[in-house]
């Protein structure tokens, strides 16, 4: 397989996986799903977002697997110089899920047009989430279809 289809097959399990996951939790706390996609298009959109309708979800999910695809390109490319990210991809999926969460919620949200108080519950929750269902199928994907040379 070639680097892009690696990245690609990662970022797109990753980011299916992290919608689903977050989707059946929102849902749970009766958030519709294209709530969850506007919150998501409000870190560019700012608050009209939640006013856009149908226009707004589409453009969260895009962002949403725009993300999610840059984290699997940033893992791949960091994996080619360094050997233990593929040879020990639990571990280091733990720690990049956990990464990317920080990155997200101390670097990205802060600096978009996103409005959302802090909640200590929330932060731990898409923690884990990050790291479930990002850090380790990214890890995981990339090592499994990655050639060892």
């Amino acid at each position: 397989m070639t680097g892009t289809q690696i990245v690609g097959s990662a970022g797109l399990i990753a980011g299916s996986l992290d919608l689903a996951a977050t989707s059946i939790l929102v849902k749970s706390q009766g958030i519709p799903f294209q709530r969850l996609l506007q919150t998501i298009a409000s870190g560019t959109a700012g608050p009209e977002a939640f006013e856009q309708g149908s226009r707004s979800a589409g453009l969260g999910f895009f962002f949403h697997f725009l993300i999610a695809l840059t984290a699997a390109a940033a893992y791949f490319t960091a994996s080619r110089s360094l050997p233990l990210l593929l040879d020990r991809p639990v571990l280091s999926g733990i720690l990049f899920g956990a990464a990317v969460h920080l990155f997200m919620a101390l670097v990205v949200v802060p600096l978009s047009r996103a409005r959302r108080p802090f909640s200590a519950k929330r932060f731990l929750i898409q923690l884990a989430i990050h790291i479930l269902f990002v850090g380790l199928p990214i890890a995981l994907t990339i090592s499994r279809l990655s050639e060892r040379v």
